[in-house]
């Protein structure tokens, strides 16, 4: 739902109000007509009580309208009448009807005289042959109850307006960091990543705050890493589109074809080292861009190994072997990552070896790991951490690498829930590479 949330706030309070208010009123409507009731049948006895001793004293024998009652408030509105057992009304207030009200039973009872009900109470005097009966009707006390009710909705109705005012301006106040923080974001420009001050935030939006600065703490490490990169992006391209152009023009102004050759070898090295780093560029670009959540699938490791191998680069004297092993081992992952790992491996292997040299692709049953070896230099242990790096080359550089294979790899493994280990072969010149993956299992 869209929309003010100091609005929607105070729909939510202002209804939820309304609603408790409402349930109180119903509450009192039922609590205190059984309370009224109780109350109003208690006087009932009592007057009625009060005019039996009168008639037991001897101070009412004939008929009278003396027994009015208090002519203020709800007294004046009970009704009395004395009738003789064998019929003969004796004494009546004022206010009563002029049928009876009396029962033949004694106690309370509800009469209906002239379309009009009545609560009343009889008392039975069989020593002085009377009935006293004392009622008042059910519609006064009907609008007593009404009168209470309309009691507490009539403050209500100047209440909930002035409550509603409060709440609308309670909210503008305790919304106001909020609104601070928008405006404060919304004045900056595109470049501005500082963190939004947490201090002054109440502790409900500082989450909130948090979990702001953390996107802008992210978004300005993939700039900077971004600018780094295309940085780096073009101080390795500027090399090669040097060379490029210098042997273009020593080829065009050579006058011995073995001149001219020379040249054009070179402009072809030159291509082929910057058609292999804008490859990387885009592979780490599309690696980066991948899903969160890509697709498994489950891949036969020999199968994916050997295409890289058929459509890789080689080298005329190195030869490469894969351990059948491989050949029976299946792993559940994205396509996409591990080939991207297996093909700058095997690149990184090729680069560095010298005919005649060999390569092995095999299995590393102890460690459940995929390992890749060659022949070449090897890494100087103190930079074996530094390798994966980007555009980072080290010591031993040779050929057109641009320092990207490696992160490739690397970044690749990561997504695979898997790592990759470097280290210098024992005994002997060369890299050793292991890939730890897991889900690993043998092929049916």
């Amino acid at each position: 739902m869209s929309g003010s949330l100091r609005r929607r706030l105070f729909l939510v309070l202002l209804m939820t109000t309304s609603t408790i208010w409402i349930c109180a009123v119903v509450w009192i409507w039922f609590g205190s007509r059984g309370e009224l009731e109780q109350v109003l049948d208690t006087r009932l006895q009592e007057a009625a009580r009060m005019v039996h001793s009168l008639v037991a004293s001897g101070n009412i024998t004939e008929p009278t309208s003396a027994l009015s009652t208090d002519e203020h408030g709800y007294s004046r509105q009970l009704s009395c009448q004395i009738w003789s057992l064998d019929g003969r009304l004796l004494a009546r207030s004022s206010g009563a009807p002029d049928a009876s009200l009396a029962e033949d039973g004694a106690g309370f009872a509800n009469r209906t005289i002239n379309d009009e009900t009545w609560r009343v109470y009889t008392i039975i005097d069989s020593a002085k042959g009377v009935r006293v009966a004392v009622g008042d009707r059910v519609g006064l006390r009907d609008r007593l109850v009404r009168d209470l009710i309309l009691g507490v909705v009539a403050p209500a109705a100047l209440i909930i307006p002035l409550l509603g005012i409060m709440i609308w301006i309670s909210l503008g106040r305790g919304l106001f960091p909020l609104r601070k923080m928008a405006n404060d974001i919304k004045a900056r420009d595109g470049e501005d990543m500082r963190p939004l001050d947490v201090r002054d935030a109440p502790s409900e939006i500082q989450p909130v705050v948090a979990s702001l600065n953390n996107l802008f703490q992210k978004l300005e490490a993939a700039r900077r890493h971004e600018r780094e990169v295309t940085a780096f992006a073009a101080h390795e391209l500027r090399t090669p589109l040097a060379g490029l152009k210098t042997q273009a023009q020593v080829a065009l102004a050579a006058d011995e074809d073995a001149v001219r050759r020379s040249a054009l070898r070179q402009i072809l090295h030159s291509v082929e080292r910057t058609n292999r780093l804008i490859r990387q560029l885009l592979s780490l670009a599309k690696l980066e861009a991948l899903p969160d959540q890509a697709a498994e699938t489950d891949i036969n490791v020999g199968a994916a190994l050997r295409d890289v191998i058929d459509h890789g680069p080689s080298r005329d004297g190195v030869t490469v072997t894969i351990d059948p092993a491989l050949d029976r081992l299946v792993v559940r992952c994205e396509y996409e990552a591990l080939h991207l790992v297996l093909r700058n491996l095997h690149e990184n292997a090729i680069e560095h070896s010298q005919a005649p040299g060999c390569i092995s692709w095999s299995m590393d049953v102890t460690q459940g790991s995929i390992v890749v070896e060659d022949e070449g230099p090897g890494i100087p242990e103190d930079e074996l951490t530094l390798v994966t790096q980007r555009f980072y080359r080290g010591r031993n550089k040779v050929g057109p690498g641009s320092g990207l294979g490696l992160t490739i790899a690397s970044t690749a493994a990561a997504r695979l829930g898997a790592d990759v280990t470097l280290a210098n072969r024992d005994g002997t010149s060369g890299l050793r590479c292991s890939i730890g993956i897991t889900g690993v299992r043998q092929a049916q």
